[in-house]
Parts: C-alpha cells; sequence; structure tokens
C-alpha cells in the first residue's frame, strides 16, 4: 500500500539539440560596409513548447538580432534553436517552468554561437550575446499574465 501511494521520481534528460530554422539577411547589401560599424544592437527572445508525447517536449529558443545603423538596418540574424526534452514525474506549474527556464537556459548557448557564426560570415564583426536570466523572464512573464488577467476581471461588468 504504501508503494502506490510514492510518486513517481522525477526525471528530467536532454535528448537532442538541433536547429530548427536560421535565417541571415543583409538588406543594404554592400553598402553595409561602406560606413564605420557602430550599430544599435537589438535582441527579441521568444521560447515556446510542444509536446511529442507523454514525455517528451520539444522546445523551441527564438533568437532574433537586428543591428541598425542611421535608421538603417545592416543585418538580421534569426535562429530557431531546438531540443528534445524528456519529463517524468513533473508536472503543472513545475513543468512549465522547468520548460520556460531551465530548456531555455541550455538551448541558450547553442543559439549564441550560432548567431555568432551567422554574424561573422556575414562579414560583420563578431557578436557575442551576453547571458540571458531566463528564470527572470519567466517570472516578469507570469506577473504580465496575472496583471493582464486582473486587468480583464476588472474591466468585466456584471450584468444584472
Amino acid at each position: 500500500m504504501a508503494e502506490a501511494n510514492q510518486q513517481p521520481a522525477q526525471q528530467f534528460a536532454l535528448q537532442r539539440i538541433y536547429i530548427k530554422d536560421v535565417s541571415f539577411e543583409t538588406p543594404q547589401g554592400h553598402e553595409a560596409f561602406r560606413q564605420q560599424f557602430k550599430p544599435r544592437i537589438n535582441l527579441e527572445i521568444n521560447t515556446k513548447q510542444n509536446k511529442i508525447d507523454d514525455s517528451n517536449y520539444e522546445v523551441v529558443l527564438t533568437l532574433q538580432v537586428t543591428a541598425t545603423q542611421d535608421e538603417k538596418t545592416s543585418f538580421l540574424a534569426e535562429v530557431q534553436q531546438a531540443g528534445i526534452f524528456a519529463v517524468a514525474g513533473i508536472e503543472g506549474a513545475q513543468l512549465r517552468q522547468v520548460l520556460g527556464t531551465v530548456c531555455p537556459s541550455i538551448l541558450f548557448p547553442y543559439a549564441r554561437e550560432c548567431i555568432d557564426n551567422l554574424v561573422t560570415r556575414g562579414s560583420f564583426p563578431p557578436l557575442m550575446l551576453a547571458p540571458v536570466n531566463f528564470d527572470a523572464l519567466y517570472q516578469q512573464a507570469l506577473a504580465q499574465a496575472q496583471q493582464k488577467a486582473q486587468d480583464q476581471d476588472a474591466n468585466e461588468t456584471p450584468t444584472e
């Protein structure tokens, strides 16, 4: 009887890391190289999760880097770095947190290296992105979702 009440052991394992999509554009062409390169760099980060089966999840980390100079785009690099993760014995909020923080943290160094490689192959100076705190981003997203839910509840008017 005691064995039936025990929860299954928590398991988390990386199965595979791969590039799902990659893109690099130099909209200005050769004109981008005719001036001293001092761009403004903008980084956008997104993650999404897909349940593959009962114990496997695909997590996709998307990094989009845009370099602009004088209001013109010098380059745009985008990488969708994906991983397949086996997860067992983790559910609910804890599962969402693992998929939203641990998995992207594992994928980020691969995506960062891919972005740097694309940029240097595009004949631009190396671009080493700073580390990202996915725990803080996750907490921020939770807070925004809670605020949005509260705002929607406040805006709903009871009907009589």
